[in-house]
């Protein structure tokens, strides 16, 4: 009865774990298209943007949602385009732990939502209900080790620096009401070096990077096909390079599309 009873609680755990969501970082400088482009196309590949939420397979978290609250003194700062969004300390990483902690248990999660126009957290929350696999995407996804350790999968999204800012300086204007000298005053003083000293040296943890972003249709279409290989139970049966059970990726490589990367 012993041998049954240990027996039973082995295949419990090893259910349990096969149920355990897989986590997947993206990173990439600011307006990289880290989550409006690759992460909604391969979401869009997958099906899974017509599907309800509840019932979504695939689910998307932005970094972005976790800024910490802001003091008084901050968000005067912030207003006048004068404090550091860029930095690891603008972010409550605290909250970003216990939430995919929570994720990889299987719990539903209460995803904070930010207001960019007056740089302060709404009251309303977002419900990211459990799903089999989740792509948390943030400029500094991968700066914490601690946070970085608990992706199975690391993407970074590199982009043209030109690119990148004439998409951050359309969407700071037409989305958040910044004038276009604060804009390029922040980027200068703020965004550009952060870019520098914090996001691009995390670029080595990736395990694939992406030039050109969602327009990099190989590398896209590489990554929705082992997403499906997880969804379908079937990871440990290819042999394309990526696949460890649900571990991490054997070795970095970077994809790319027939024309070279910029």
């Amino acid at each position: 009865m012993a041998g049954d009873s240990e027996a039973h609680l082995s295949q419990q755990d090893e259910n349990t774990a096969a149920r355990q969501p897989f986590l997947i970082g993206v990173s990439g400088g600011t307006a990289s298209g880290k989550q409006s482009s690759v992460c909604e196309r391969i979401v869009e590949k997958l099906g899974q943007n017509e599907v309800e939420n509840r019932q979504r397979r695939v689910a998307v978290l932005s970094q972005d949602s976790f800024y910490k609250e802001l003091t008084a003194e901050q968000k005067a700062k912030a207003l006048k385009g004068q404090f550091n969004f860029d930095h690891p300390d603008a972010f409550d990483n605290a909250l970003i732990m216990q939430t995919l902690r929570q994720i990889l248990q299987g719990e539903a999660v209460q995803i904070p939502v930010y207001d960019f126009v007056t740089h302060s957290r709404k009251e309303e929350f977002v419900t990211v209900y459990p799903a089999d696999v989740v792509l948390v995407e943030g400029i500094l996804m991968f700066y914490s080790q601690e946070i970085r350790d608990l992706f199975q999968m690391k993407l970074f999204v590199d982009t043209d620096a030109d690119t990148r800012l004439s998409r951050r300086v359309l969407r700071d204007i037409n989305e958040r009401g910044r004038e276009l000298e604060q804009v390029l005053s922040q980027y200068i003083t703020f965004v550009k070096p952060a870019f520098e000293e914090f996001c691009l040296p995390t670029k080595k943890y990736a395990d694939l990077i992406i030039p050109k972003g969602a327009n990099n249709l190989v590398a896209i279409n590489l990554i929705v096909q082992h997403i499906q290989d997880i969804l379908n139970g079937g990871q440990t049966k290819r042999q394309n390079g990526f696949v460890n059970g649900h571990g991490a990726p054997r070795q970095r490589r970077t994809s790319e599309s027939s024309s070279r990367p910029h």
